[in-house]
């Protein structure tokens, strides 16, 4: 029985995130499963599809998923189980939450509760969806069927801040704690998929900056030319992700194809 691939983007409703989900339905033949928060799944799946033309609607597949609760982040996976056809597996998965709150100037603007909540969606949130979901991703047992294939692509969507080796300019405490984490994170698990053999990589995205909510505040200190519409830059991102070659796992890309240093 032939191996049956498909796509995840989670979260899939907002800036980025949606414009990944609709750039995969146009541009590839996958069946893609897309999680959402809030909101009816039929009206979140019509708001997606609505800027597509000749799109199958049932290749499209929502499930419900709230980052900040493991609860949810499981009982998502667990459905996904049950919806999955067999033989199926994680042939692209975008990791796509974040959250920007309050950046800090200086140390004494830290607070507690802000960097919770940016460590609960920005690090927790990415490693708890290794925890349920790398399950989808082939098995060592799989890799002689896909010999022929490239690897599967596990994908989380950092930022350019998370670098040690880039930071000249401080601040933003806590969100770039966040992402160097997140960097970290990442590379460890592309380190377990290696050691375990399966026919996988995990790699770290930066998609620059965004006309998206998380960026509003910045976009008039931000040069025009380095701002770009969410459908633009998941344009870039999936040319980098599909160019991706095995000695290119573990590291963290921008939208252009170039390395971010650690």
């Amino acid at each position: 029985m032939p191996l049956k691939p498909f796509a995840l983007v989670a979260p899939s409703t907002r800036g980025l995130s949606a414009a990944l989900t609709r750039r995969l339905l146009a541009k590839s033949e996958l069946p893609v499963y897309a999680t959402y928060r809030q909101g009816h799944p039929e009206r979140v799946k019509d708001e997606l599809l609505r800027p597509l033309d000749g799109i199958d609607p049932s290749r499209l597949k929502l499930i419900h998923l709230d980052l900040e609760h493991e609860q949810s982040i499981r009982a998502a996976a667990e459905k996904l189980d049950e919806t999955l056809p067999p033989d199926s597996y994680l042939h692209t998965g975008f990791f796509t939450g974040g959250v920007l709150v309050s950046p800090e100037k200086q140390p004494g603007d830290i607070d507690l509760a802000t960097v919770r909540k940016t460590f609960n969606v920005n690090v927790f949130s990415h490693l708890l969806l290794m925890k349920h979901f790398a399950r989808f991703l082939p098995s060592a047992s799989m890799t002689s069927s896909l010999s022929d294939q490239p690897l599967a692509k596990w994908i989380h969507v950092t930022a350019r801040v998370g670098s040690i080796g880039d930071n000249s300019k401080g601040g933003w405490y806590s969100y770039r704690a966040s992402k160097a984490a997140l960097n970290q994170a990442m590379h460890t698990f592309d380190l377990h998929l290696k050691q375990t053999k399966r026919p996988a990589m995990a790699v770290g995205i930066h998609p620059g900056t965004m006309k998206t909510e998380l960026s509003r505040d910045f976009w008039k200190s931000t040069p025009k030319d380095l701002i770009r519409e969410p459908e633009e830059a998941a344009e870039h991102v999936l040319g980098v992700v599909e160019e991706l070659r095995e000695d290119q796992r573990g590291k963290v890309w921008d939208w252009a194809g170039k390395r971010i240093v650690w």
